[in-house]
């Protein structure tokens, strides 16, 4: 059994209060108006959770990954589309800047950042490849010390507020994904244009979007790790993304969850409340078994990275468990609230929407299972 030690409960405790008082209130609103919530991620970043496992020295909380799925997981719980905001700047735009950047690029991409004074964006996927990484169209050409970027990325979440971005492109075609190259570009930036926004299914209070890349100017120094390097970049950073994800899954399905209980508690039917009808005892009970269940994998897969083990099959685990719980919890909550889970009065039918997406995105479902079956069979072999 895990035992959180005391940061870690004083931490969710903070998590859980402000997820209550400045999140749920608005969540229902930036929802339907689709409004980037910028007061309620400044104040995340106040708290330091813009960029929780980020050195104090570099700007961040200092904390471990154990105590950014615990902050995720609440956060979403009160708002599922500052989770995935506050997911992106930690996992896909500190993290690999942290691994793999030079101190100059720290200074410049992590710092503000971490702060929260700023705000980055991650670009793999394109209109053509979305789970296929390595192949990328998107070429980076040497101009002396610069490299010069054209091709267009694809499903850019913060994309419209970003201040920076990491994207992944082509430095030598024949080389596979051996010749894919990370580089960290500020925004806005002349020769890279923003697509339309998409109007989604959920979690609309975060912007999405294409990134244009037209003859794009990036100096060599921005480059993470080194040229050709970059397919290791995404996979990595992919990997401790995961475990962000299934953490805002659980939020979203905790959320699903605690409403469900609530309403049956005080709605009656056939003489007495919901909650005392066996058949939604007995929904009540499943959606506890895979939270909890899920909750579970995604602290071992943080636990696996904070001790430096590795923890590509956990993070796999703990995402498609995560996500699917949330699709199982948000639709076992509506019926439960019945038709009034189907009406936007009540929260259920947001949680159902933001719920769709995560197992989707950072890897699908499909995917996951790849990934769990070859390192399963890896370690029979």
């Amino acid at each position: 059994m895990f035992e959180l030690n005391e940061t870690h409960r004083l931490l969710r405790k903070t998590c859980r209060g402000f997820a209550t008082k400045e999140l749920k209130p608005v969540a229902a609103i930036l929802d339907q108006k689709h409004l980037y919530p910028a007061e309620q991620i400044k104040k995340l970043g106040a708290l330091g959770l813009m960029g929780v496992a980020v050195p104090e020295t570099w700007g961040g909380a200092g904390l471990d990954v154990l105590s950014y799925a615990i902050a995720m997981e609440e956060v979403s719980s009160g708002c599922a589309s500052c989770g995935v905001i506050m997911s992106v700047n930690n996992s896909l735009f500190c993290d690999p800047i942290m691994t793999y950047g030079s101190d100059a690029l720290k200074r410049q991409f992590v710092i503000p950042f971490a702060r929260g004074e700023k705000l980055g964006c991650f670009a793999l996927s394109e209109p053509g490849n979305g789970s296929d990484a390595a192949a990328a169209k998107t070429t980076a050409v040497k101009d002396g010390d610069s490299y010069i970027i054209n091709g267009t990325k694809a499903w850019i979440t913060n994309g419209y507020e970003a201040d920076a971005v990491i994207v992944f492109a082509s430095t030598d075609a024949k080389a596979g994904n051996k010749g894919i190259t990370a580089f960290v570009v500020p925004m806005p930036t002349a020769g890279l244009s923003l697509g339309k926004k998409e109007d989604k299914l959920g979690i609309r209070a975060s912007s999405t979007c294409n990134l244009i890349f037209e003859d794009c100017r990036v100096s060599q120094e921005n480059i993470l790790r080194e040229v050709g390097y970059g397919f290791k970049v995404a996979m990595a950073t992919l990997d401790g993304g995961r475990i962000g994800i299934a953490a805002q899954a659980l939020g979203i399905a905790k959320a699903a969850f605690e409403a469900a209980v609530a309403y049956a508690k005080e709605r009656t039917a056939f003489g007495q409340p919901l909650v005392k009808l066996q058949a939604i005892q007995m929904k009540i009970a499943d959606m506890a078994l895979r939270i909890e269940s899920a909750r579970l994998l995604t602290w071992q897969a943080a636990c696996l990275k904070d001790r430096g083990q590795s923890y590509t099959k956990a993070a796999a685990m703990a995402k498609l468990s995560a996500s699917e719980t949330a699709t199982f919890v948000t639709h076992q909550a509506m019926q439960i609230f019945g038709g009034n889970g189907y009406v936007t009065e009540y929260p259920v039918e947001r949680h159902y929407r933001d719920a769709r997406i995560t197992e989707i995105y950072e890897g699908t479902s499909e995917v996951q299972r790849l990934v769990i079956a070859q390192n399963a069979l890896k370690e029979l072999m």
